[in-house]
């Protein structure tokens, strides 16, 4: 099978630096405002996210990053998977947070960046599995929830924000595209070798990510009722990102102003 990228794709995939742009339409520093972004692997989140964080003059969390980085922790420590309290523990101890002066914010275990290390495939491997652990669920949830504490202004990215952690958020989006175009999002971003992992590979790979997410016990990947549900497939990450970007404005004009 052919593993030309399409033209949406590569545009989901590509350079990942982004400043706020010329016509940016920021938030009143006044209006506190967290918007959520949740769905399954591969449809853009991350980049969505931080470019409609950039447009609106607001910070951006990426959730999975925690997740990814507690997989580091488990892999580097070698605990096998009945040590959940072990691993609990040792996240705990690595007190997970962001260096907000990056673009993106940088994920720091004991004041050590390792955002260079979060992305590898034996962590992707292995992620799935540790967001099932609930007792490292609720540890997450109760940090994000002091980040937006400390961060009011907020574009949070993952697959639990809109319907567990911030059920209360004034916008709620919920991304999704065809698990093969997924796919191919997938190996562009992690620069695989498609002579050594094919797209039906990838492809399988990822309906089985979907399958465990959606039926995890807690925080279980599912699209709020009250969500705006975008499907990525055929649109460029601008056209996702106006999109975005024009309900929540909407939205913002109904809010509470606070001194």
């Amino acid at each position: 099978m052919s593993t030309n990228t399409s033209p949406a794709t590569k545009t989901l995939t590509a350079k990942r630096q982004i400043t706020t742009q010329g016509n940016a339409t920021p938030v009143p520093s006044n209006q506190p405002i967290i918007i959520t972004i949740d769905g399954p692997a591969g449809t853009g989140k991350s980049t969505v996210a931080r470019m409609l964080a950039a447009r609106l003059g607001l910070d951006f969390l990426d959730t999975g990053a925690m997740y990814r980085a507690a997989a580091v922790i488990m892999l580097d420590n070698e605990f096998e998977k009945d040590q959940i309290g072990e691993l609990v523990s040792e996240v705990i101890g690595a007190d997970l947070h962001f260096d907000w002066s990056q673009d993106p914010p940088t994920i720091l275990a004991w004041d050590t960046p390792i955002d260079h290390r979060i992305r590898s495939q034996e962590v992707t491997d292995l992620v799935s599995y540790v967001a099932t652990l609930s007792e490292l669920r609720q540890h997450m949830v109760r940090k994000q929830r002091i980040i937006f504490a400390q961060h009011p202004h907020l574009v949070t990215e993952g697959r639990d924000q809109g319907s567990v952690v911030f059920p209360d958020a004034a916008v709620k989006f919920y991304l999704d595209a065809d698990p093969e175009i997924r796919a191919q999002r997938r190996i562009d971003q992690l620069g695989i070798d498609p002579t050594t992992m094919s797209l039906e590979d990838m492809c399988a790979r990822i309906v089985e990510r979907d399958r465990i997410d959606s039926t995890r016990n807690d925080g279980p990947l599912v699209c709020p009722d009250d969500a705006i549900r975008v499907d990525t497939s055929g649109l460029a990450i601008e056209e996702v990102v106006d999109l975005m970007a024009k309900h929540t404005l909407a939205r913002v004009k109904d809010l509470p102003e606070h001194d």
